[in-house]
Parts: C-alpha cells; sequence; structure tokens
C-alpha cells in the first residue's frame, strides 16, 4: 500500500566547531548556543571579554563533555526524529498482533506460581559454591547503580545546558550560579532555606545573592553602567581599598546562617574563590589558614570580634580587606558589607563573570586537618560542586523533602553536601546555628521535617535525651550522615522508627565515596562489582607498623581478603581527580601512592582502613596515622603538641586519641614530660590550649610521665599509649581530666572516673 507523504522538516545540521548541541536537564529538545557563546567563555583575562576562540570549560572537563556531550545530544536528537517518523507511519496487522501479545502474557501468568520451584535449584547451588552471600543483594546494587547512572547523566545534561546558555545570562555562570537561576525560575515560591523565624524562597535566595555578588562586584572594581554598558575600574572603590583581582580569594569566618549562603553565592557569581574557615580558629592557626590559601579579604561575624580583637593587627599587617556581617559597631578599618550589599539592585549577573576556564578550576577552599599539623585548604573544583549536587538524588531524597541541616557550614557535610545537595534537588533545608537536642524533635514537628543529616555524635545526643512527646508522630523517614556507631544506630532506630538510616563515607579532599543504601546495621557502604563500576575503589593491604602498603615481590600492592582491614584506595582519573592543597605539593606527600596495580597507575590514599566481609559490605575499621577523630571533626596530634610544647614547664609531649565508652571516635589525651626544675602548671597550661586550639581539640586527658616510651627509631608509642587508656586504677602515673564547666583540668580521681563512665561528668 501507498506510504502517507512525510512530514517535511528542517534537516538539523551536524554539531560541528561552530555550533553546540545541549540537552537541558529537564529534557527539552536540543538547542543551538547563541551566537555569543560560540566557543565559550575566557574568564582569565578581563573578565568581560568573550573571545571566540576560548573553549567553553563545560565542554572541556566532565568526562571530556567536548566531543562526547555533543555526540550525546545529537544522538538524542536524531533518536527522537526516528521515534516520532515511527509514531506517523502506519501500523499494519496491530490486531492480530495484539491478541498474541495477551495470549503470551496469560501464558506467563500461569506459570509464575511455578517460578520458586524453577529456581530452586538454582539458588540451592548458589549456596553450596557460597556465592548467594553477594547475590542476595544484587537487586539493592543494581537498583543504586542505576540511580548513580542516572544521575551521573542528568549532570552531564546540565553541564551541556550551561555551556549551551546565554554567556550574559545567569544560566551561562559557574555550577552555583546557573543552578540557582534555575531554580529561581522554575520553583520562585517554593522555599529554600528556614532559618528560625525567617523563610527565604528560591526567588529571594536568588535576588540576596544577587546583590551580594554586586557588592563583591563592586570591590573588584567592575561595575555596569547607564544602559547596561559594562566596565572594569581600576581605582576608586570603596575609598583607598585596592580592588580585588578576578579569582582572588575571600574568606568567610561565620557561623551557620543565611548570611553565610548568600555571600558564598555572591563570591560565586562575582567570579571570586571562597575559603571557608572554622569559626573555632584564633591567633596562629588562623593566620596559618588565610596565609596558606591566599586570602585577599575576610568575612568576619560581628559577634567574633571581640574574641577576634587580638588578632586585628596582624589580620591588617597581611594587607586583608575587612568586612563585617552585621551593622554593629565596628573597629576603625572595617565596613558592614551586608549595608554595602542591601544597596544593590537585585538584578543578575552576567554568566561569563563566573564561568571557569576549566570544569577542574579551583573555585573553593574547605580546611581539613591532615598529619601535617595545622588545617590544609583542600582545593574544591567546579566539578566536584557539580557532584555533590548528585548527593540527596543518590540518598533517594526528592524536591519535596525538608532537610534538617544542624552541621557547620564550613564542612563539607554541611555546605557541599547539605547545601548544594538541597539545590540539586530543589527542595527545603532547615538550618540550624546550633544544634540542639533538646529542640531536635520540635523542630521536625513545627517544620514537617522529612530527612536529617547527621553526624555520629548528634545521634548519640538523642538518644541520651529524655522521652519526649515531641519525639513521637514525626514525619522523618530517612537520617543521612557519617559517623554512627552500631550501638547507637540500634538505640536510634528502636526508639525513632521507623526510619532510614544511611551511612556514608567520603573526604573533602577525597576522590571516592561509599553509601550504604541496603540500611544494613554498621556499614558504610557496599563493595559490589556493579558498585566499584561506577565509584571505583580497592582496599589494599597495609602495614601499620611502618605505615606503608605491603608490596609484593614485583612491587604492586596486594588486595585484601573478606575480613582483612585493608587501606582504602580511589585510582585517580579526569572523572575522579585529586587536586591537592593549597600552599605547595608537598603538603599533598602520601596521598598519592603510585604502581598499586600495574606499572604507571595512581591512587589516592584515604588514610583509612575499612573491612570487607564476606556479604561486600564495607566497615570502618581506625584512621592511620597520627589523626584520630572527636566530636565530629579530625585532630592532627602534632598540632596539639605543638601548642603544648610551647609552654616552658613542658619537656616532652606525646598526644594520642583513646577510647572513652558512649562516645564516638577518640579523646584526645597527653603524655607529658616536665622540664626540670618546673612543675605542672595546670591553669596555665589551660589557657595556653583554649587559647590556641578549638575545643574539638582540646586535650581530655593528661598523663605525667618521667620519660615517654619511644620505639626502637626513637618514634614516640601513641598505639601502645592509647591502649593504657586513662584508668587511674590501671596507672600508676597521675591523671587529669578536663573540667569543661569549671574551665580547668582537675586530678582524675576513681570517683571522677565513675561518673565520666557514668555520663555525669561531661568531657
Amino acid at each position: 500500500p501507498p506510504q502517507p507523504p512525510k512530514e517535511k522538516r528542517n534537516e538539523k545540521p551536524e554539531p560541528g566547531p561552530g555550533r553546540v548541541w545541549a540537552v537541558s536537564s529537564l529534557g527539552r529538545s536540543p538547542h543551538r548556543a547563541e551566537p555569543g557563546c560560540r566557543e565559550g567563555r575566557e574568564c582569565g583575562a578581563a573578565p568581560h571579554a568573550l573571545p571566540a576562540s576560548a573553549p567553553s570549560p563545560w565542554r572541556t572537563g566532565w568526562g571530556e563533555l567536548g566531543g562526547k556531550g555533543r555526540a550525546l545530544a545529537h544522538a538524542l536528537s536524531r533518536e527522537r526524529e526516528v521515534s516520532e517518523q515511527k509514531r506517523a507511519a502506519p501500523v499494519f496487522g496491530r490486531e492480530p498482533l495484539g491478541r498474541a501479545k495477551d495470549q503470551g502474557t496469560m501464558a506467563a501468568l500461569l506459570l509464575l506460581p511455578l517460578l520458586p520451584l524453577l529456581l530452586l535449584p538454582l539458588l540451592l547451588l548458589l549456596r553450596k559454591l557460597h556465592l548467594w552471600p553477594g547475590l542476595r543483594w544484587l537487586a539493592a546494587d543494581l537498583a543504586f547503580a542505576v540511580r548513580a547512572l542516572r544521575c551521573k547523566r542528568a549532570l552531564r545534561a546540565r553541564a551541556l545546558a550551561a555551556a549551551a546558555a546565554d554567556p550574559r545570562g545567569p544560566e551561562g555562570g559557574c555550577s552555583l550560579a546557573w543552578r540557582l537561576a534555575q531554580l529561581a525560575r522554575q520553583r520562585p515560591a517554593h522555599i529554600f532555606l528556614i532559618h528560625g523565624a525567617r523563610r527565604f524562597s528560591y526567588a529571594e535566595a536568588e535576588r540576596e545573592s544577587n546583590r551580594a555578588a554586586r557588592a563583591f562586584l563592586r570591590a573588584r572594581g567592575w561595575d555596569a553602567g547607564p544602559g547596561g554598558a559594562e566596565d572594569e575600574r581600576a581605582a576608586g572603590v570603596a575609598g583607598a581599598a585596592a580592588p580585588l583581582e578576578p579569582g582572588a580569594t575571600v574568606a568567610l569566618l561565620l557561623p551557620a546562617c543565611p548570611e553565610f549562603l548568600w555571600l558564598w553565592f555572591g563570591l560565586a557569581k562575582a567570579g571570586l574563590r571562597t575559603a571557608f574557615v572554622p569559626a573555632a580558629l584564633r591567633r596562629g592557626p588562623l593566620l596559618h589558614c588565610l596565609r596558606s590559601c591566599g586570602a585577599r579579604a575576610l568575612v568576619l561575624a560581628p559577634e567574633f570580634l571581640e574574641s577576634l580583637e587580638p588578632d586585628l593587627p596582624a589580620l591588617r599587617a597581611m594587607g586583608l580587606r575587612l568586612w563585617a556581617a552585621g551593622p554593629e559597631t565596628h573597629p576603625a578599618g572595617i565596613s558592614d558589607l551586608l549595608a554595602e550589599a542591601s544597596a544593590e539592585v537585585d538584578e543578575p549577573v552576567p554568566g561569563y563573570l563566573s564561568a571557569p576556564q576549566s570544569i577542574m578550576d579551583t573555585c573553593l577552599y574547605i580546611f581539613t586537618s591532615g598529619t601535617t599539623g595545622l588545617p590544609k585548604a583542600a582545593r574544591i573544583s567546579h566539578l566536584k560542586i557539580l557532584q555533590c549536587q548528585a548527593f540527596y538524588e543518590l540518598c533517594g531524597a526528592h524536591q519535596e523533602d525538608v532537610i534538617y541541616l544542624a552541621l557547620p557550614l564550613y564542612h563539607m557535610s554541611g555546605s557541599l553536601l547539605g547545601i548544594v545537595g538541597c539545590l540539586g534537588i530543589g527542595a527545603t533545608v532547615v538550618l540550624k546555628s546550633k544544634f540542639s537536642a533538646g529542640q531536635f524533635w520540635e523542630d521536625c514537628q513545627q517544620h514537617g521535617v522529612t530527612v536529617f543529616q547527621y553526624i555520629g555524635e548528634l545521634c548519640r545526643y538523642l538518644v541520651n535525651q529524655p522521652p519526649s512527646k515531641a519525639e513521637h508522630g514525626h514525619k522523618v523517614r530517612l537520617a543521612v550522615g557519617s559517623g554512627l556507631r552500631p550501638d547507637t544506630w540500634e538505640r536510634f532506630v528502636r526508639r525513632f522508627g521507623p526510619l532510614q538510616v544511611l551511612e556514608t563515607y567520603g573526604l573533602t579532599e577525597g576522590n571516592v565515596a561509599t553509601f550504604n543504601y541496603t540500611g544494613q546495621l554498621g556499614a558504610v557502604g557496599r563493595a559490589s562489582w556493579l558498585y566499584k563500576h561506577v565509584f571505583p575503589f580497592s582496599l589494599i593491604r597495609y602495614d601499620v607498623t611502618t605505615g606503608e602498603p605491603i608490596r609484593d615481590t614485583q612491587g604492586h600492592c596486594v588486595a585484601t581478603c573478606p575480613g582483612e582491614p585493608g587501606l582504602l584506595v580511589a585510582p585517580v582519573s579526569q572523572q575522579s581527580p585529586f587536586l591537592g592543597y593549597a600552599g605547595g605539593p608537598e603538603l599533598g606527600r602520601g596521598k598519592l601512592l603510585k604502581n598499586v596495580f600495574q606499572p604507571g597507575d595512581v591512587f589516592f590514599n584515604t588514610g583509612d582502613l575499612l573491612v570487607c566481609d564476606d556479604q561486600g559490605f564495607l566497615r570502618f575499621h581506625d584512621r592511620t596515622g597520627d589523626t584520630f577523630r572527636w566530636k565530629g571533626e579530625n585532630v592532627a596530634t602534632t598540632e596539639v603538641a605543638e601548642a603544648l610544647e610551647s609552654l616552658d614547664f613542658l619537656q616532652e609531649v606525646n598526644v594520642y586519641g583513646v577510647t572513652v565508652p558512649g562516645h564516638e571516635g577518640r579523646a584526645g589525651m597527653a603524655a607529658l614530660v616536665l622540664r626540670a626544675p618546673h612543675s605542672l602548671d595546670l591553669v596555665q597550661l589551660y589557657a595556653r590550649v583554649s587559647e590556641n586550639l578549638p575545643p574539638y581539640a582540646w586535650p581530655r586527658f593528661l598523663r605525667l610521665q618521667e620519660s615517654l616510651a619511644t620505639t626502637e627509631t626513637f618514634k614516640q608509642q601513641k598505639v601502645r599509649m592509647a591502649k593504657e587508656g586513662f584508668d587511674p586504677s590501671a596507672l600508676s602515673d597521675p591523671l587529669y581530666v578536663l573540667d569543661q564547666a569549671g574551665g580547668a583540668y582537675l586530678p582524675l580521681t576513681a570517683a571522677r572516673y565513675s561518673a565520666l563512665l557514668a555520663g555525669d561528668l561531661r568531657i
């Protein structure tokens, strides 16, 4: 029979050097990029320049988006055309084909009851061959792998859409800028942030961050003149202050509050790097952090000014531009940044101001304590920001969820996973400046919280609270986080369930993450071949004595067996890079292992020992090196030792972590040797640690010794000292315990030891 005439379609040209096809995250038809962004944007030169020869950052980073992205988008376009042609063409013999299909369906339904009998021999064989423990979780592994691949495809589509967007529009900028602009357009009235009595929609968040961006752009010397003409001025900005250069670093020393987010988003839109400074740092550690990231400006919280007063001369001597985020009375030379931002218009800023030259470019610094002692500035790339948008989607959250976030924003868990993860799904976040166990369930009831992001300590605080009416009838269905001990996990679910606990593992500077998507008690993730196909990693044998991986006769590392602790390593690639730290390559020494399984390969060393059981579940075992974890923070023993050794009455100091019953992580303990003829001055010691160390790094216990135990190579015996603990009945050395309420170190008597174990003495 004759075919009906086909519709005439405009033939789409093949994508070439002069045009880019992009697929939006909403699944719309492919569209051409604007001529102005034909070959991307260059932000290293003048920020307003749009050279045609510069490669687009979003086409040179994510999985080599340049070729693969265009091919993917064009293939999707052709696939839609073919499917439309098939639907338009007449189909003959549809009725007989339909009857055959119905008959096949009926036959399948009749055979369905026999399926278990047919599969039983296969299941028995798998059990006999010891293959069943791994296969019983195959459905969950497959479901998560599919979800992860969908997330990657969606993120790639978002990146392609950004590459094709108008560079003068807000959706043509960095990933934070275009994602927030997207949400402000798609869900303008949806609540993004709840902080106390204040609520902000996505449209309001966009406007607030635009004002902040324009204030920072004015500090750069950039301004949009009459009629939209843009100008980059070199002087005369805010008095005598020198303009900030494009890509300069601005440090934020702020608590968790909405202003933290507006300033962070504003800095990103203005093409400036942000450095998240831990709020507890003062004196030497604070100055070290600012120097290591090359900060040119510092934004302070007004409530921190009093404690920072001794540091102000040193901050001014560094040439830092100082702002305060509030209208309170400020010392000379500190201006009110929020007042400057409120005077700006809330119109979007051009995207090309923030578009990176490469998706691997550093856009953020997050400080993490390492084995070198002082905090290190981990480089966070635009790629990592983009990847973190998928965090909550991987966890099974959706855009109608309400997420409770009481973690510090200067940590990756609070900022990248909590806030950026929330932006990824377009949900609502309830932000708390400080966690309150007594207020938690009332907050959940009041705001309809459905997802809770935790660290292990927070869950322990909650299960130790007396029962309350508010803990019943809540809507929390999912708890996501890390560091939850199995005993606390079980008590938490039994008391506050039914809810799902999804334990994760990751590092700020790392290139590997694990998800316990099955809810297996005490596990941090899975080591199935499906998971490793999406997120590759390995466990290798590690010598605790030498602190090095064990290698075979060929010089290659050896994989562990089930049940054997091993060092977690992950291959370094373009999709999973290790960017290192600001300050120099020597800071990342030891983080990269070469020739792990074959000559020339490179793996990231997490520094953590994990165990994989016979069912493929990963469980955290211990940290290598001198770093331990307390109160959700990494404590470097060398940093604590250096603060104590500066006291003139101490000759030697050995700092290590000890396990305290009922507490997560390890508490700091310091073994001390006095310098003759001095005596121990506990008042001066407490003053030194409280002034020079963040509270989580203060030693909880002191042990006075005649001399320190060392190895044959004169290394301090940390492992043995940690095993000996702090029991006064088992140790003859004088022991002391930190009394936080009284602000002093007190002798650790048998009575205080019993009170500590009973939970009556807080450390």
